[in-house]
């Protein structure tokens, strides 16, 4: 399928498809780590953060429902990668906060996807990779 779309409408079939191809080789490289995609984007936001975080917070930065989140870290949680610890200040508030094993499965899980960054953009001649990185800019904006 390496043929240039020869209608508009085929556009936006080859993204989705790219998308789903890099997405799975992605997830595939992580589940041999025992990670996922949304596993580490939980465990980046609270390797970022100076300090623990309420789950509606993790919740909003991942652009999901807190439901799924509290879903989430309890897999998390359950896996030794999380822990969570009471608020100071409000005890109705139950913050998350990486453990030493969670920040080291983390930087392996970055070590993942910048190898694939890497290897993506190694596809990719400069002019192709500018063009594709405008072109995809324009879509989400």
């Amino acid at each position: 399928m390496n043929k240039t779309p020869e209608r508009n409408e085929a556009v936006l079939w080859r993204v989705l498809e790219a998308a789903h191809e890099l997405e799975s080789r992605l997830e595939t490289a992580l589940a041999a780590i025992d990670l996922s995609l949304p596993k580490l984007g939980v465990l980046k936001i609270l390797a970022d953060a100076k300090e623990p975080l309420p789950l509606s917070e993790i919740a909003e930065h991942s652009h999901c429902v807190r439901s799924n989140m509290t879903q989430l870290v309890d897999r998390l949680a359950a896996d030794g990668l999380v822990r969570r610890v009471n608020d100071a200040g409000d005890r109705r508030i139950r913050r998350a906060s990486l453990t030493a094993a969670g920040r080291k499965l983390c930087e392996q899980g970055r070590r993942i996807v910048e190898t694939h960054e890497r290897e993506v953009a190694g596809m990719l001649n400069q002019a192709d990779a500018s063009a594709l990185a405008q072109a995809l800019g324009r879509l989400v904006s």
